[in-house]
């Protein structure tokens, strides 16, 4: 025996609201992590940059420990920084050894990153038309309800 109309709209809607529009949301999520990644070593360059233009070789900033609670933190010497090499490895550079070494990264970054990006372009496209055709076919269970609903209506009337 099929579904009332009643039970296949709450399918629908269920599998709309708990399935892919999550799935759409963590699809874009992940996607602007790449985005991320890559702002974060061009960032990088322009603060190494800034840093030995203006000869600063201390500085007071703010640090983010996690879920974005900040602490103040003071750098007695700016000359040195720790650079995430991937893996969650980190490497001790000057300044000229970071600037040589971001552009590799980025590089390396790069490449991956467009498969990446592209892969989670078109899994977010194909998720869109899931829930495209999940919308159409509310809309045609709900037109076919009305016009059940409006044909026993004129049915009555011609009771009448």
């Amino acid at each position: 025996m099929g579904l009332s109309s009643d039970e296949k709209v709450q399918k629908y809607e269920e599998f709309l609201e708990c399935r892919l529009k999550p799935d759409l949301v963590r699809a874009v999520a992940e996607r602007d992590k790449v985005f991320e990644k890559q702002k974060t070593f061009s960032e990088l360059r322009g603060n190494i940059e800034n840093l030995e233009k203006n000869s600063v070789t201390s500085l007071r900033t703010l640090v983010n420990l996690g879920s974005e609670v900040y602490m103040q933190a003071d750098v007695p010497n700016t000359q040195h920084i720790f650079v995430d090499v991937g893996l969650g490895f980190y490497v001790e550079f000057t300044w000229s050894e970071a600037l040589k070494f971001i552009p590799l990264r980025e590089e390396r970054l790069s490449s991956a990153s467009c498969r990446q990006i592209e892969e989670y372009t078109q899994q977010i496209a194909h998720i869109k038309a899931q829930i495209k055709l999940v919308s159409v076919s509310l809309v045609r269970i709900f037109v076919a309800m009305l016009l059940k609903h409006c044909t026993s209506l004129m049915s009555l009337s011609d009771d009448l």
